[in-house]
């Protein structure tokens, strides 16, 4: 975290909550945006130590705005609310921001030390951890197709050219997403990696096509590489 400072927004899911993370943070000097669970305390601006929930309970939310659910599908009307708080035993003014999906739904309990003073603030934050959807594929791709998740070598050094050799990979798909490769790329998918129906039209993993239809095209026709040489 140190080495990237305050060039980036941090992002931690709920396992990352509480106390000893938090105090991590502030230390560091981040900016970062942290689920909190609705039962965790805090302190209103009154002081009063409470549950995420209580705080922000009666409070009108300060706007609404139509969400596109990409998950699902559809179109849903949310609202959000921004509150300045304080944790107990860690240093420093926070900001719970609570995103209000619709009924039905649970409400996001988001603690930020990023300043909110509008509501386009707020939804900022909002937004910031939605995008962690995003990050979670992009890992879950690495890990299971590249074989981030478990390196079969002991050894540090040929450990990290492995992953060198894999990141490199990863950058060739990610070089063919761009738009001046959108031609190649259809053909790709269209010639190595059909897919028919609407489940799979409308689903979004063209990394997951894309690495399978190259694995079928290479199968088929062989990349002419010249074989490496052992120095011993």
């Amino acid at each position: 975290m140190a080495a990237w400072g305050r060039e980036v927004l941090h992002v931690f899911d709920r396992g990352f909550a509480g106390e000893p993370w938090l105090e991590e943070c502030r230390q560091a000097g981040i900016r970062f945006v942290m689920r909190w669970p609705k039962d965790y305390h805090l302190r209103d601006g009154q002081y009063r130590e409470r549950s995420a929930w209580k705080i922000a309970q009666g409070k009108r939310s300060w706007g609404k705005r139509a969400l596109w659910e990409s998950h699902r599908q559809q179109w849903s009307q949310g609202g959000v609310v921004a509150l300045p708080v304080t944790h107990p035993h860690v240093g420093g003014q926070f900001w719970l921001v609570v995103s209000r999906p619709g009924k039905g739904r649970l409400p996001w309990y988001l603690l930020t030390n990023e300043p909110i003073e509008t509501e386009d603030d707020a939804w900022s934050i909002v937004f910031a951890y939605a995008r962690r959807w995003r990050i979670e594929m992009a890992w879950r791709f690495t890990k299971s197709e590249l074989g981030f998740e478990s390196p079969r070598l002991w050894a540090w050094e040929p450990r990290i050219k492995l992953l060198m050799i894999a990141s490199l990979a990863f950058a060739f798909l990610l070089s063919l997403l761009e738009v001046s490769s959108q031609g190649l790329r259809q053909d790709l998918l269209d010639q190595w990696c059909h897919r028919t129906g609407k489940r799979h039209l409308l689903a979004q993993m063209p990394l997951y096509r894309l690495r399978e239809a190259l694995s079928f095209l290479w199968l088929v026709i062989p990349p002419s590489i010249p074989p490496f040489q052992n120095s011993g």
